[in-house]
């Protein structure tokens, strides 16, 4: 948790894990783009990625990336099951590099939550029709056979065969990002997917050694971290993205997340990414209202009593916000999501707003070339001074700040 010159916005004070250095605390959170093919990203993970690396982010997640084909949520969710993919990854993780962007992978195993259409059809449950179009349904596998939400694909009860070989399959990803060029790998264990899904009392009514108590329950999770671990290299640092407290009607909470944080610091975790929700039913938990900063407490308490740097994210969009959140000690880095979506140089604006000496060093020199001609002609001409504009060699006419345009011509 390094410190920081107080004369130097925190956003944009570099951040050293193991060996990785960021060049600032902003992270591109992980989003599904539902545009791969057969798992492997294309065109549009290149466009999309590569632009949050221009606009200045220090960390750019792309998308979580199934270990294995069943575990993909969709007929288009990315992966990194096939070594086939690892060059059209390296193609990206080369050029966010080249963008002073260290770039980070998320695996994932959706588990139940398999089968489905995208968001854009409201992830509806494959069928047999959809199998016209190619879209051939298959059953998922849990913890227990129980569905993902009421009427839903029962999924298959995973077998301890189905453990071992699912934990076989996060070890041969996490080897793959290795060739594939990430700095980061984020084990995602959120969001009610296979390793949220043996977590929850909710989704894992298991007897056996995977199932009962909290730490029963933690077991695979753990099992995942250490296959990982083994085999990720020991200079770059491992994160964990967990759901600090479950969806409405769930149990899991932060009491259990702060044991579980105790635990993956202890097997080799470096950084605690802190979402919610994913499992819901009918137990007490309140829905988590969307407002800003709405998981940065849980970030807070998971920094504080277990001592690991923790990610903030979730309706974080003021740079001011970003910074006093950093600033009070509540996290390490700060991650954004779709309001990259909606302003990939968001990096570049907080810095201005932030007093950054010199945020054009967040973009690329053929860039920042181009901005710093914009900034020169604004302290050339600044506001309300006396401008005329040439409309001929003996002929200029006044330029009006107000209309941002020259008047009329003297037509005499």
């Amino acid at each position: 948790m390094n410190d920081a010159r107080p004369d130097v916005p925190l956003l944009f004070t570099p951040l050293k894990l193991r060996s990785i250095v960021a060049r600032n605390r902003i992270v591109s959170s992980p989003m599904c783009q539902y545009a791969s093919d057969d798992g492997g990203p294309g065109e549009w993970q290149l466009v999309n990625f590569g632009r949050f690396a221009m606009g200045g982010c220090g960390i750019v997640f792309g998308e979580e990336s199934a270990v294995e084909a069943r575990g993909r949520k969709t007929h288009h969710c990315a992966g990194i099951y096939r070594d086939s993919h690892i060059a059209a990854y390296r193609r990206i993780t080369d050029f966010i590099k080249s963008l002073g962007a260290v770039p980070a992978i998320q695996l994932g195993h959706c588990g139940r939550r398999a089968s489905q259409h995208g968001p854009l059809k409201d992830r509806a449950t494959l069928t047999a029709a959809d199998a016209r179009d190619n879209l051939h349904p298959w059953q998922g596998i849990a913890p227990s056979p129980l569905p993902p939400t009421p009427g839903g694909a029962i999924p298959r009860e995973m077998d301890l065969q189905d453990i071992r070989d699912t934990i076989a399959a996060w070890r041969d990803a996490a080897l793959r990002a290795v060739d594939a060029g990430y700095d980061i790998c984020e084990i995602h264990g959120a969001h009610g997917y296979l390793i949220h899904q043996f977590l929850s009392p909710v989704s894992n009514r298991r007897t056996d050694g995977y199932g009962g108590s909290v730490e029963a329950r933690m077991r695979y999770a753990l099992e995942v971290v250490d296959a990982v671990r083994a085999v990720w290299p020991q200079d770059r640092p491992l994160f964990f993205r967990t759901s600090a407290v479950e969806g409405a009607g769930g149990v899991w909470g932060i009491e259990e997340t702060l044991a579980l944080a105790r635990a993956l610091k202890a097997h080799g975790v470096d950084v605690i990414d802190c979402s919610s929700g994913g499992v819901g039913g009918d137990g007490p938990m309140p829905a988590v209202p969307r407002v800003p900063g709405f998981q940065a407490g849980y970030a807070r308490e998971i920094r504080r009593e277990i001592g690991i740097p923790t990610v903030a994210v979730g309706m974080i969009t003021a740079a001011s916000h970003a910074e006093a959140i950093l600033r009070e000690g509540n996290a390490d880095l700060i991650a954004l999501a779709r309001g990259l979506m909606d302003n990939p140089n968001w990096p570049l604006h907080a810095a201005r707003e932030l007093g950054y000496p010199d945020p054009l060093e967040l973009v690329h020199a053929r860039e920042a070339q181009r901005l710093r001609l914009l900034e020169q002609h604004s302290r050339e001409y600044p506001p309300g001074s006396a401008v005329a504009i040439p409309f001929g060699p003996a002929e200029q006419v006044g330029y009006s700040w107000t209309a941002g345009i020259a008047g009329d011509r003297d037509r005499r």
